[in-house]
């Protein structure tokens, strides 16, 4: 492997990172539009493992939206991350596969004197998760001339704890 094609590989993989930790951000923020901005034309998301549901991107990102309202504080934590690079030969190839662990707390929504969604009681203001669940990503992604996209995300839940 020559210096160049290293390098190449070091520059998809920080891509790479950054795209994951773009889609964490996107649904932790309800950036729905940025969401959206993150997978192929013809991206998929399956949700089904962890009692969501499965189809087109733009459809999922909708339900998301409708989803998460019950979540006002999220925070999604993608670690572990595996990345496989399509081999062309020792070159990169356009395809990339990448498998990683997250971690997902979430506090209720709450209905207070203050009104829906204040904030959640807990010490000096912080909220204390309600629900948390854990898993694995498997991420197939695609590179593009805006750079490399998801063109399929499936969640496979391990566990969670709730209420």
């Amino acid at each position: 492997m020559t210096q160049r094609v290293a390098l190449a590989t070091v520059l998809d993989r920080l891509a790479i990172d950054a795209l994951i930790t773009g889609y964490a951000v996107a649904v932790d923020d309800g950036a729905w539009s940025d969401y959206g901005a993150l997978f192929t034309p013809d991206g998929r998301v399956d949700y089904r493992g962890a009692g969501g549901v499965e189809g087109p991107a733009d459809e999922v990102a909708r339900w998301l939206e409708e989803t998460m309202r019950l979540f006002p504080v999220r925070q999604h934590l993608i670690v572990n991350r595996r990345v496989d690079l399509e081999d062309l030969g020792g070159y990169t190839g356009d395809r990339a596969e990448v498998r990683a662990d997250y971690l997902n707390p979430m506090c209720l929504a709450r209905q207070t004197a203050s009104g829906p969604d204040a904030e959640p009681p807990g010490e000096a203001g912080a909220a204390t998760p309600d629900f948390v669940t854990g898993g694995r990503y498997t991420f197939t992604l695609h590179r593009a001339e805006v750079g490399w996209l998801i063109r399929t995300v499936t969640v496979h839940e391990k566990w969670r704890r709730a209420p």
